[in-house]
């Protein structure tokens, strides 16, 4: 299935910010942060940033109303002003959105959505209508990183977004973190300890593989098996794959289960590689590189199948953007990973 791509966005161009799980955007203790990341939008991308009607009515207004949510997206999607949609926050329950989406809506205004870890649930909607969203910086998050955003997840949302121009080979960065500084006002001139990266760990595989992105936040996932929005087998064949844990940690007996699950639901015979993020805090390194290799190795016998691993996607800061269906490309031999083609037209 070929996704459609939407427009790059440009300097001047407005853009949506938008609640679609946890509300917290909207809360009088959170709010500073989330104009931080509001004015580096402006600021440094020279984007117009507007919020939907429900954006910012706080945690309790956002659980309570996933029709309203769902309202918002449908109508930052039809609004021709507006050319990207940039996500608030993840969460834990977007899923619930599922029974008020118009699949058409989205089909037809195709435009950038931007997000991770809950957003998985959005990313998976619109890959239902056909187009192609990013895997990658939230506001509250990477926009409104203390000091100032990371150089390498600036550069990437740069050249993701508003660059028609083939993505490229994605470097590791240099370094990650994922400390917790919490999100009081107090702390907004206090940076993140950072710590150097590795690179990019090959656990096995040969060669080159080419192959479609599919993917996302791995608790999110298992929420999502089952509904509406979940591909076909079809849709898995030669793609790669990547997967990343988020800020609860799961332990890896439970990454164990939901792989040996893709394994008994045909999805990692049919797939042309996978690319797994950074753990959170980097905990469970060791041990889901164990998962990985004894579900897709030994029980699987997928002895070929390439595994680059430790990739800065996802929970861990840096980040880099993925587009859903976009072209990727692993190296084995070079322990490198690029995106063929270009996210946006």
């Amino acid at each position: 299935m070929s996704l459609i791509k939407p427009k790059r966005l440009q300097e001047g161009d407005k853009v949506a910010t938008i609640s679609l799980s946890w509300g917290g955007a909207g809360d009088e203790d959170i709010l500073w942060r989330y104009e931080v990341g509001k004015k580096r939008l402006q600021e440094e991308f020279g984007l117009e940033v507007v919020e939907m009607p429900n954006t910012l009515k706080g945690t309790k207004y956002i659980y309570e109303n996933p029709e309203k949510r769902a309202e918002d997206l449908m109508k930052a999607f039809s609004d021709p002003s507006i050319k990207g949609i940039f996500t608030c926050i993840g969460g834990t329950e977007s899923v619930r959105l599922l029974p008020y989406i118009d699949y058409d809506v989205i089909r037809n205004n195709p435009k950038i959505l931007i997000g991770y870890s809950d957003t998985t649930v959005t990313h998976f909607i619109c890959r239902k209508a056909g187009i192609s969203s990013f895997y990658g910086a939230s506001v509250l998050a990477e926009f409104a990183e203390n000091v100032q955003m990371f150089d390498y997840t600036k550069h990437w949302v740069q050249k993701t977004l508003f660059d028609n121009s083939m993505i490229g080979k994605i470097e590791p960065s240099s370094v990650w973190t994922s400390e917790y500084l919490p999100w009081e006002e107090k702390n907004r001139n206090i940076r993140r300890a950072v710590q150097p990266h590795t690179g990019y760990e090959l656990l096995q595989g040969k060669g080159k593989v080419q192959g479609c992105l599919i993917g996302g936040c791995m608790e999110v996932m298992e929420m999502l098996k089952g509904t509406e929005v979940w591909p076909e087998l079809k849709a898995w064949e030669d793609s790669i794959l990547f997967f990343e844990t988020s800020e609860d940690k799961p332990d890896p007996t439970y990454v164990e289960y939901w792989l040996r699950n893709y394994g008994s639901l045909g999805i990692l015979q049919s797939i042309g590689g996978i690319i797994f993020a950074k753990p959170y805090d980097n905990l469970y390194y060791e041990e889901y590189k164990n998962a990985l290799i004894r579900v897709v190795r030994e029980e699987l016998k997928l002895v070929n199948l390439p595994i680059l691993y430790n990739m800065n996607f996802g929970h861990t800061a840096p980040m880099c953007v993925l587009p859903y269906g976009a072209l990727a490309e692993i190296d084995c031999e070079k322990k490198s990973f690029s995106i063929m083609e270009s996210g946006v037209v």
